[in-house]
């Protein structure tokens, strides 16, 4: 199993906090507003505990669980804190009108995050391409992006004791594609398919 510690108490930290305490995994739940990381850490319950903003995580794993205009923002402040951690990066930098990305470079959040963060420090995209609901409810499968063998070993071990299929899809580049699925998943849920109840996978054919 392994140990996690989320940056950030909204719905998304609480999705996979939940699924994490599930799985064996400890958590420690970090938040600017501390009342918040101790209440969402109790309701956690499991081994979740609250951590102090701004400290050394005590997760391997560290989930930045914010919108994508805080995550560069919070690795910088957290600097060398976050030195040796796999750092998982989950938001959707999504445009005004959600149709297309915030940035207009070939780049990714994740990108963005793997240049300020501090040596040593491996940098991860995944669970961008999920809805919340399916991820409280369901078994999606999570696609995953990075430029370290060893970090996509451990993320992928971690989404495995959530009990969710990983799938690598290549270097860290590949994240700008993986916040393009985001914005492909949002479409489809505006109009193909029409509602959230649903997730992005792979289904392989034998000949």
């Amino acid at each position: 199993m392994s140990a996690i510690t989320l940056i950030g108490t909204g719905n998304m930290a609480r999705t996979i906090g939940t699924r994490a305490v599930a799985g064996g995994n400890t958590v420690e739940v970090m938040g600017r507003d501390q009342s918040k990381a101790d209440d969402l850490a109790k309701s956690l319950g499991g081994a979740a505990t609250p951590g102090k903003w701004g400290a050394v995580p005590t997760g391997d794993i560290v989930i930045t669980a914010l919108l994508y205009d805080g995550v560069v923002p919070v690795v910088t402040e957290f600097g060398d804190a976050l030195a040796g951690k796999v750092i998982i990066d989950i938001s959707n930098p999504f445009n005004a009108t959600f149709d297309g990305l915030a940035h207009r470079e070939e780049t990714s959040i994740a990108q963005e995050a793997a240049k300020v963060a501090p040596p040593g420090a491996k940098v991860v995209k995944a669970f961008n391409t999920i809805f919340r609901n399916v991820l409280e409810k369901g078994r999606p499968t999570v696609f995953m992006a990075a430029d370290d063998a060893q970090a996509k070993a451990d993320v992928a071990a971690f989404v495995r004791s959530l009990g969710l299929r990983p799938l690598d899809v290549g270097g860290l580049k590949m994240a700008h594609w993986l916040e393009g699925m985001g914005v492909v998943t949002v479409g489809l849920a505006s109009n193909g398919i029409g509602h959230g109840d649903f997730s992005l996978g792979v289904n392989e054919f034998s000949t």
